[in-house]
């Protein structure tokens, strides 16, 4: 055989070769790589985290490990690993699964009807990679909150329920720089002199709008509660609202977890800044997280003349209003003797 014809084989062989691996290794980087039964699953990669920490979180999604690695080191991922949540969807290849791995999908995150700064860390802190200690930490930073005019008491006031697209592995420190934002974005122009129309400021606004929110969950009823408690406060008059006596109870127990259905007389003596039947004008803090419409509520209320409100036993849910002394008081013996009626002890 002459060295031509030999050569000529040798590079038919060759080439022959070359597409074969070629195919080979398209089909490998190529064809579906994942074994999970769900349409999508989410990998959170934490902050800091290397490679083989990576590995071992992909590895119950993939089912061939090393044709994952093979295209990841072509990928150069290895050495540009990051942190975040990256969505797998079934049937990806180890091309579209590396370069899923690179893209950080936002978290909707979600809180409203939060009843301490306690309770609102826990709710973030179960969305995002930040733990509930390292946000409350945030939460209360003494130089933060001197800088944007908050307290420990009333720094709740910041938070204002809605869904936000943030990154799960944000910081604790990014998040609540982020709210601060959100607050700032809240508080238009055009709310503050609302606010400043009914005598209050953002925050005490807000105080109060957490009142309105835990008296009443009837959206159609909060903006006259509003009225109600403005008028109260003009007249210097206490706010005499039984749900900061409830939450001057959880607080004096350190238990949110009980429920009270009823408060007593012995319960409207006891000394807490956020008993008003004692004290008048709003507690030191909100009692709750306010929903947007209570909030609107207290910036635009019903004007009117009512000083005093009921439970209704007729209207569930919703309230028997008086501009007198005398009339409320026929509603309110109404009320105990129904609810006496009921057994309700506490």
């Amino acid at each position: 055989m002459s060295t031509k014809k030999i050569i000529s084989i040798t590079a038919l062989v060759l080439i022959t070769g070359l597409i074969v691996y070629g195919f080979v290794l398209i089909n490998q980087i190529f064809s579906d790589n994942t074994k999970f039964a769900e349409k999508e699953v989410f990998v959170f990669v934490p902050t800091e985290a290397n490679y083989n920490e990576v590995l071992s979180l992909v590895s119950p999604y993939v089912v061939n490990m090393d044709r994952f690695e093979m295209v990841a080191g072509k990928m150069n991922y290895p050495s540009n690993v990051k942190s975040g949540r990256f969505l797998l969807t079934k049937g990806m290849n180890s091309y579209e699964l590396v370069k899923a791995m690179r893209s950080n999908v936002p978290v909707k995150l979600a809180f409203n009807n939060q009843e301490r700064i306690e309770n609102l860390a826990g709710r973030v802190g179960s969305q995002i990679e930040a733990d509930s200690l390292s946000l409350l930490n945030s939460f209360k930073d003494s130089i933060f909150l001197k800088e944007n005019g908050f307290n420990e008491d009333n720094v709740m006031a910041m938070f204002i329920p809605n869904t936000y697209e943030t990154y799960w592995n944000t910081s604790a420190e990014k998040f609540r720089d982020k709210m601060i934002k959100e607050y700032r974005n809240f508080w238009t122009a055009d709310r503050e002199a609302k606010a400043k129309a009914q005598g209050l400021s953002p925050i005490e606004a807000t105080i109060l709008a957490s009142i309105v929110h835990k008296e009443s969950v009837k959206k159609d009823e909060r903006p006259r509660i509003a009225g109600v408690y403005l008028n109260r406060l003009r007249l210097g008059m206490p706010l005499q609202a039984d749900p900061t006596v409830i939450f001057a109870i959880k607080k004096k127990d350190n238990d949110f977890n009980q429920v009270i259905k009823r408060v007593f007389f012995k319960d409207l003596t006891m000394s807490s800044p956020y008993n008003t039947y004692m004290n008048t004008g709003l507690p030191p803090g909100p009692i709750a997280m306010p929903d947007i419409t209570a909030l609107e509520a207290v910036l635009s209320p019903e004007k009117n003349d009512f000083i005093y409100f009921c439970a209704s036993v007729d209207r569930f849910g919703y309230h028997e209003f008086a501009a007198t002394l005398p009339e409320h008081n026929l509603t309110a013996k109404k009320y105990s003797d129904w609810i006496n009626a009921q057994g309700v002890k506490r």
